[in-house]
C-alpha cells in the first residue's frame, strides 16, 4: 500500500521523458542508453499511440515507478479488447513502498474501464518475491507464456 501522500499517477507526457529514461535504466541497467535524437522519436511514436499509455507515478514530483498499457482491439470474446502491461519498475531508491502496486493497479483499472476482459503481464524474472509481488496485484499464474527474440 502506497503510505506517502505526494505520490500521484499519470499518463506520461511530452516532458516526461528525462524521469522515464532514468527509470528505465532501473528495469534493465545493462541496456545500453538511446541517443537523445531515438528517445524523443520513440516516446513521441509512444505518445501517439492509441491504446499505449505509459503510466508514471510520481513521488514528490519524481517519477518513482511506471507501467505500459497498451490495450488491443479483438475480434474474439465478443469484440472485447484485452491488455498487456509491461515496463513495470521502479527507482530503485523508492522501492518497498507500494508504488509499482499502485500503478499496476491504475493500469488494470484503466484497462477495465476501457472494457477489457482480460490484463496480461509476462515477467522474466525469475525471483520468488517479485512472483508473489504480481500475485498480490492480483495476476494468476495460470498460463504459460512464449515468446520469441530476434537473432
Amino acid at each position: 500500500m502506497v503510505t506517502n501522500l505526494d505520490f500521484a499517477i499519470r499518463p506520461a507526457a511530452a516532458g516526461d521523458l528525462p524521469g522515464l529514461t532514468i527509470l528505465y535504466q532501473h528495469l534493465n541497467p545493462t541496456d545500453p542508453v538511446l541517443g537523445k535524437a531515438m528517445a524523443e522519436e520513440r516516446f513521441s511514436t509512444i505518445l501517439a499511440q492509441p491504446g499505449l499509455t505509459v503510466f508514471i507515478g510520481f513521488a514528490c514530483d519524481v517519477a518513482a515507478a511506471t507501467a505500459t498499457l497498451i490495450v488491443v482491439p479483438n475480434l474474439t470474446r465478443n469484440g472485447a479488447s484485452y491488455a498487456l502491461i509491461e515496463n513495470v519498475v521502479t527507482h530503485t531508491d523508492h522501492r518497498q513502498r507500494g508504488y509499482a502496486a499502485a500503478v499496476i493497479g491504475h493500469a488494470v483499472t484503466e484497462a477495465w474501464k476501457a472494457a477489457c476482459y482480460k490484463v496480461m503481464l509476462l515477467t522474466s524474472s525469475t525471483n520468488p518475491a517479485t512472483h508473489r509481488f504480481y500475485q498480490n496485484c492480483g495476476f494468476l499464474q495460470d498460463k504459460t507464456g512464449y515468446q520469441i527474440r530476434r537473432p
